[in-house]
């Protein structure tokens, strides 16, 4: 298998700027423009997308109005509606509103856990598995994000051994329904991506394995590409390449949608996405957050959108 030539393979691309990007924007966006991107980006032809997150309020204001959102989108056909949940409270309003997958978090490093969760892993586990039975109980699908899987910003090096016994523990003892391995702070590369992508696809070839990439030193892309040379074919992506690293100020956010669907589709691959529609509502954003956003085929175009020749030029 080769990443170079997608030869129709299906790559399924998962939204997460409506909650991942959004949720680092100081604006809050109207709700009724959220439902309004949200359908859009539903209509392009995303497989899932994570609208929201289930959070306190108080903690997260941007993204105060989950249950408002989760309510009044139009849901399309085949696609999951996700939302991050944080604990049981959360859970319960996110069954209410009706969302189809939850998706937990917590971090393959003690450190980060600490510092991002304020709680240790051990009582992370707990508090995961005691929404994971809820959630199965109603009949929600469950997702587990194991945050920094390529490295803490406090600690370094995460051993691929220790994100393998946090995955074996999520399907042995939560029964997830999928796992995302999380590059929280842009700390991933390339051939460290292939071999934990190749070690967790050959250990348990039915689990539903996404990879989510930050930007932050430029290597999103190349890490996507690594990773589908190992056999994935889920990525979270952010509309427009918004969101953010608290540890490096200044860095771009999520791997970018539209730069992804538009690179997949050149090499040959079928993304199911309509990258016309993506990159209206990519545009649409700018004027919702009130400033230019960091994809590149945003500010330079498609690879073929030619330019005229200028006034007096011959070829």
């Amino acid at each position: 298998m080769s990443a170079w030539n997608g030869a129709g393979r299906r790559i399924h691309i998962q939204e997460v700027g409506l909650r991942d990007g959004l949720q680092a924007e100081p604006r809050f966006v109207p709700t009724a423009d959220k439902i309004a991107l949200a359908d859009a980006l539903s209509r392009a032809g995303l497989a899932k997308i994570e609208a929201s997150s289930f959070v306190s309020p108080k903690a997260v204001p941007v993204l105060a109005d989950a249950v408002d959102l989760f309510t009044g989108m139009a849901r399309q056909p085949g696609v999951v509606y996700s939302a991050l949940v944080p604990n049981l409270r959360g859970a319960e309003r996110a069954i209410a509103a009706g969302v189809d997958e939850m998706n937990l978090v917590m971090s393959a490093s003690e450190s980060h856990n600490l510092f991002n969760l304020r709680m240790t892993r051990a009582q992370s586990f707990a508090g995961l598995m005691e929404v994971a039975a809820l959630a199965h109980r109603h009949g929600v699908r469950v997702n587990v994000s194991l945050s920094c899987s390529f490295g803490c910003p406090m600690e370094g090096e995460v051993a691929q051994q220790e994100v393998l016994e946090w995955c074996a523990r999520y399907v042995d003892e939560l029964n997830v329904h999928g796992i995302t391995l999380c590059d929280t702070t842009g700390m991933a590369y390339p051939s460290q991506v292939h071999a934990l992508t190749q070690a967790v696809r050959a250990r348990w070839p039915d689990l539903e394995l996404t990879l989510h990439f930050h930007n932050t030193r430029g290597m999103g892309l190349a890490n996507l590409l690594a990773a589908i040379d190992a056999g994935a074919d889920r990525f979270d992506a952010s509309l427009g390449g918004i969101g953010g690293c608290p540890y490096a100020p200044g860095a771009t956010g999520n791997v970018c949608t539209e730069e992804v669907v538009h690179a997949l589709e050149l090499m040959g691959y079928d993304t199911g996405v309509d990258l016309a529609q993506l990159l209206t509502a990519a545009h649409a954003l700018e004027d919702l957050l009130g400033h230019k956003v960091p994809s590149q085929i945003v500010q330079a175009g498609r690879r073929l959108d030619l330019h005229p020749l200028p006034a007096g030029q011959a070829c």
